[in-house]
Order: structure tokens, then sequence, then C-alpha cells
């Protein structure tokens, strides 16, 4: 099985629409929480409904800098996102070069 990531493919930061915010808590059938005290940065980047919302909603569901992209990775692989001005990468545990002490 495959596992969706969710990242920003361009430089400026990652970001989803309130388009994309508002489809995202429709999917999960709950009530979408206080802004003041929820931030779009709080959803994990494997989130199922997450990539939904991407895949749905295509550049809708671009925040105002952000370029959405998904990474499809084998499910249980070793992951995490680097960014550097805010363009990411989804490295996995393979993509690096290890030294051994």
């Amino acid at each position: 099985m495959m596992t969706k990531i969710v990242y920003n493919s361009c430089y400026g930061g990652f970001g989803i629409s309130a388009e994309a915010i508002d489809r995202y808590w429709e999917i999960k059938g709950e009530t979408h929480p206080d802004p003041e005290h929820w931030w779009y940065g709080d959803i994990k980047r494997d989130d199922p409904v997450l990539a939904q919302v991407v895949e749905e909603l295509g550049e809708g569901a671009n925040g105002r800098h952000a370029y959405l992209n998904i990474r499809e990775i084998p499910e249980g692989t070793l992951y995490r996102i680097e960014e550097y001005d805010g363009m990411e990468n989804v490295m996995t545990h393979d993509e690096y070069e290890w030294s051994v002490a």
C-alpha cells in the first residue's frame, strides 16, 4: 500500500486555501474549529483527507504562496519534509547517504 504525502513545491511556503479548509472539514464530517484556536499547519501531511482535498481541488487547494503536490511512498517508509525558503521536498530514509561512526 502507498501513503500520500502533501508538500509545497514552490518557494513561498505551505498553505491551503479557504476552499480547501472548508472541504477538509466537510469530508471529515466535523465542525470547522474556531480559526483563532486552529491552524491548517496542524494537519499532518500524510492525512488521507488532506491528500483527497488536494486531488479534488487541484490548484484551488493552493494557499497564497503555495503550489501543492503529492508524493506517494510505500506505507511504513521513514520520511521527512525538507524545506528551503518555503519550497519543500519529501525525503525518504533511503535517499540519504549515511555515514557510520
